[in-house]
């Protein structure tokens, strides 16, 4: 690319060839509206009344979904403006679990009301500036009308699960699988200096195709998908004491090689009972140990299968790390990790483990731990595509209960705190100088995107629907929202629809952030893109084999 100098007339080269550079406000619009074109994707998937995508992905593997996380990571976008949409929907889901679509759908709203002003020659760095007053306005907003919740009345949690899945594909069984989902998450709850602390991980969460939504269940304890290693093993152990292993319990092979020289059959016969010695042995140290269930991370050699069976030992093998982890939880056992140092104090407990048929596959069931510090929830449902959404629903109740859990504050949902954030911001904007006075006014209309697009989804007329919210919100109602299902205006907290303050604070700071950095580019410089050179690439035949190796070399 060739930018004019003065060297005689010649133009100098900066860039390379191929380059491609838009600058001021071309590229600016570019880029925002590359970010609209993502927002406007997943707009019709917010609310209870949004429609879901089917995503179909290059090797042909369909997902069915409403969760605009999953929409925004299957769609394989290029344009890099709007790839930062698709991290404000990944920010938002690693931090607070649930309202991936409202943060996108918010930075584009920002976005596109910034672009006017832009038109307008308002400089973006203040409508930035504007913004990121707006932002501090609305968080504190959130803050004053949040509704204290006390943990040990869960009927805020449970609320702000169903008002997670009300969206979703699982919304008809969103009461049953809200109570399974406040049950795990309190029980993996820890109490650390007067907060209580909850990590999702702790739940583990196993998908079997089969039966409906309905026959998903909670477990207090692992369930492992994986069955017992040998046929001669009991298939169910009552109070059993399990041995964690992390060490495998077969021979290994040296780290150097060795030989053995073998010159007599007696030889042969004592170097093979001294290996069914050492894998004795091993058995023997473990039922020594008190222990009458072993899980093991690492294999299990044929010959120990069977000295453990013939002992009455279930055993398990190639378990996963991280099962392994959540095993030592729930059971309250340790990780063994050298077979020569196991004790009693080491075994975990558990009511029952059982080997259990499950549509088409075994699972081993480890179940009736005393206090487990970690949990399964095992999701079934009429397809695989029914399972695998009401995991992701799942995953956004467990992460909802999990914010109220840490933070103990609601609002309610229906569109009621964008609104009453929205009236409190054109106020505040009344009293600041000059153009920033526009951009909080913007921000002020992009928060209303929310209940506008709630209304639109739900098929109702918006401009009736929103002018009757901000007459309500103006005479201080200030849970008044959209009630799709009666398509009313209702106060939302009589409806029961909550979401938790996390969630919305999340979606201000990440939807602000996004815009603010869209907003700043002025310039998009892109590289060329690589040319192969003439030969072919390195190694002289195409595919860079060696000379002579190309595809059909020889055939």
């Amino acid at each position: 690319m060739s930018i004019p100098g003065s060297a005689g007339g010649v133009p100098v080269l900066v860039l390379k060839e191929g380059s491609n550079r838009s600058r001021g406000k071309e590229a600016q619009h570019t880029n925002i509206m590359a970010a609209k074109i993502v927002a406007e994707t997943v707009k019709s998937a917010l609310g209870p009344k949004g429609m879901d995508k089917m995503l179909v992905d290059s090797f042909g593997d369909v997902t069915i979904t409403s969760d605009g996380r999953t929409i925004l990571d299957e769609m394989d976008i290029q344009h890099p403006s709007a790839k930062m949409m698709v991290e404000v929907a990944k920010t938002q889901d690693n931090e607070a679990g649930d309202g991936t679509t409202t943060s996108v759908i918010i930075s584009g709203a920002l976005l596109d009301k910034a672009e006017d002003l832009i038109n307008k020659n308002v400089h973006p760095t203040i409508i930035i500036d504007g913004y990121k007053k707006a932002s501090e306005k609305a968080l504190k907003t959130l803050e004053r009308m949040a509704i204290s919740v006390d943990l040990n009345f869960q009927g805020y949690l449970k609320k702000a699960a169903m008002t997670s899945m009300a969206s979703k594909l699982v919304a008809e069984h969103k009461e049953y699988l809200a109570d399974l989902s406040v049950k795990a998450v309190l029980q993996v709850a820890e109490k650390k200096i007067g907060k209580y602390k909850a990590d999702v991980d702790d739940i583990k969460v196993e998908k079997k195709p089969g039966e409906s939504v309905r026959g998903t269940n909670l477990i207090n304890g692992i369930v492992l998908d994986k069955e017992v290693v040998h046929s001669g093993m009991p298939k169910r152990v009552e109070n059993a004491k399990i041995a964690l292993l992390d060490s495998a319990l077969e021979i290994e092979k040296t780290e150097f090689d060795a030989k053995i020289n073998i010159e007599s059959p007696e030889q042969m016969d004592a170097f093979l009972k001294q290996e069914e010695l050492m894998l004795r042995e091993m058995a023997d140290k473990i039922t020594a140990a008190g222990a009458n269930v072993v899980l093991c991370q690492k294999g299990l050699d044929d010959m120990v299968q069977h000295f453990l069976s013939r002992k009455g030992i279930l055993a398990v093998r190639r378990i996963k790390k991280s099962d392994m982890e959540k095993l030592a939880k729930a059971t309250g056992g340790k990780i063994v990790t050298n077979l020569d140092d196991i004790n009693t104090t080491d075994l975990g407990y558990a009511s029952l483990v059982e080997e259990r048929k499950i549509g088409d596959d075994k699972m081993t069931f480890v179940e009736g731990c005393k206090n487990p510090r970690a949990v399964t929830i095992l999701i079934r449902g009429g397809t695989e595509r029914i399972v695998d959404e009401a995991e992701r629903s799942l995953h956004d109740a467990l992460c909802v209960v999990r914010d109220i859990v840490e933070e103990p504050k609601v609002l309610a949902g229906g569109g009621a705190p964008e609104l009453e954030v929205s009236r409190t911001l054109r106020k505040y904007a009344e009293t600041l100088p000059g153009r920033e006075q526009l951009a909080v006014r913007c921000f002020a209309e992009a928060l209303e995107i929310v209940p506008m697009t709630l209304t639109e989804n739900a098929g109702l007329d918006p401009i009736d629907i929103l002018s009757e919210l901000r007459a309500r919100h103006e005479k201080g109602e200030i849970w008044a929202g959209i009630e799709v299902h009666s398509g009313k205006v209702r106060d939302m907290t009589q409806v029961e629809v909550f979401e938790p303050l996390t969630v919305k604070k999340q979606i201000i700071k990440s939807a602000t952030e996004a815009a603010s950095m869209i907003l700043k580019i002025d310039d998009v410089i892109a590289a060329g893109k690589m040319k192969t050179p003439p030969g072919g690439p390195p190694g002289g035949m195409p595919g860079g084999m060696p000379g002579g190796m190309g595809p059909g070399a020889g055939v």
